[in-house]
């Protein structure tokens, strides 16, 4: 499964209301270190479909779910959990890395 684009407007209906835990990806275009990342969170989507749904909110076209996460710089992570957020991180990390803690909070 690939990840999935989510606005402002359909943020609760698929992160807060996920049967299975959902990470969420703040990002935007211009970020270089969210480019980075891209392509490890495509992988781990795939590889872990199933398990867990991984979301991308761009930030620049969907403000209002970054300020409502407190989100300070991009990229940022959040895994939600039966609605809750139970663990962030932010910037860059090696796929490995963010692998290890998807499986460490899910």
């Amino acid at each position: 499964m690939a990840t999935v684009a989510v606005t402002d407007d359909t943020f609760d209906a698929e992160v807060k209301n996920s049967d299975i835990p959902v990470v969420v990806d703040f990002w935007a275009e211009w970020c270089g270190p969210c480019k980075q990342i891209g392509p490890a969170l495509e992988e781990l989507s795939a590889e872990m479909q199933g398990k867990i749904k991984v979301v991308k909110v761009d930030v620049d076209s969907n403000p209002n779910s970054a300020v409502a996460m407190g989100v300070r710089g991009i990229p940022a992570l959040f895994i939600f959990k039966n609605g809750e957020v139970v663990s962030n991180r932010s910037g860059a990390a090696p796929k490995a890395a963010l692998q290890s803690w998807i499986e460490d909070s899910i």
